[in-house]
């Protein structure tokens, strides 16, 4: 029997231009300092995990963050992992845009020569319907708006619904099932926390038991959207 499909979220590490809040598509930064440090901190909780698919965005900034957590060889490159290409916002911080563009927001304004939300959603549900055509555990390495699009399309939301789910440099998420409903097991941990997720910890868990498991290590970052 077909194991029910497990997703582990990794967003890539720091870049500069991810540290000052500008938005980060297509243009291929690296990783910071900063972020080559703390993807470093993701291999011993990736390390023992049985991963039975590895696939990564092939922007430099997540094959980085891939192959410092340990996954650089065993990485398939997947196009539609590739950020929102945010057009003529490329390299633009939210609040530089709202100066000439009052109350601007990518989940709501269109995104002239670049893409819009639909299309990157249908992007984000490929990744999902081959997931789940594979089966067993997935892990991502990819960037925070496709991941967050990808995470409301696993709960049947609309992708608008991303917003609400802020996701950090260098964070680790789950998705996964309780019964048969699709549910997030874990979000937005990273490495400022004291300890590491006990679902990371204690891999080889029958996945009936990762709900109790999780409880008392959830922790939502305190981040803002």
């Amino acid at each position: 029997m077909k194991q029910a499909p497990e997703l582990w979220l990794v967003r890539h590490g720091e870049t500069e231009w991810s540290r000052d809040g500008r938005h980060t598509g297509r243009s291929d930064i690296p990783l910071s300092a900063r972020g080559r440090a703390r993807a470093r901190q993701l291999a011993p909780l990736l390390a023992d995990r049985p991963f039975d698919q590895v696939w990564c965005s092939p922007l430099a900034r997540a094959r980085e963050t891939a192959a410092l957590a340990g996954f650089g060889a065993r990485a398939e490159y997947l196009d539609d992992l590739c950020e929102w290409d945010y057009g003529e916002y490329e390299g633009r911080t939210t609040d530089e845009i709202r100066l000439t563009q009052p109350g601007f927001s990518t989940w709501t304004a269109p995104i002239t020569a670049g893409e819009s939300l639909t299309r990157v959603a249908e992007r984000a549900g490929r990744v999902l319907e081959q997931a789940v055509a594979t089966g067993g555990c997935s892990l991502l390495f990819a960037h925070a708006h496709l991941l967050r699009i990808l995470a409301a399309g696993w709960l049947g939301l609309d992708p608008a619904a991303g917003r609400l789910l802020a996701l950090d440099a260098a964070s680790l998420s789950v998705l996964g099932h309780e019964h048969e409903t699709r549910v997030i097991r874990l979000w937005n941990w990273t490495a400022q926390w004291p300890s590491p997720p006990l679902a990371a910890r204690m891999p080889q868990k029958p996945d009936r038991e990762l709900p109790r498991l999780l409880r008392p290590a959830f922790r939502c970052a305190p981040a803002p959207l």
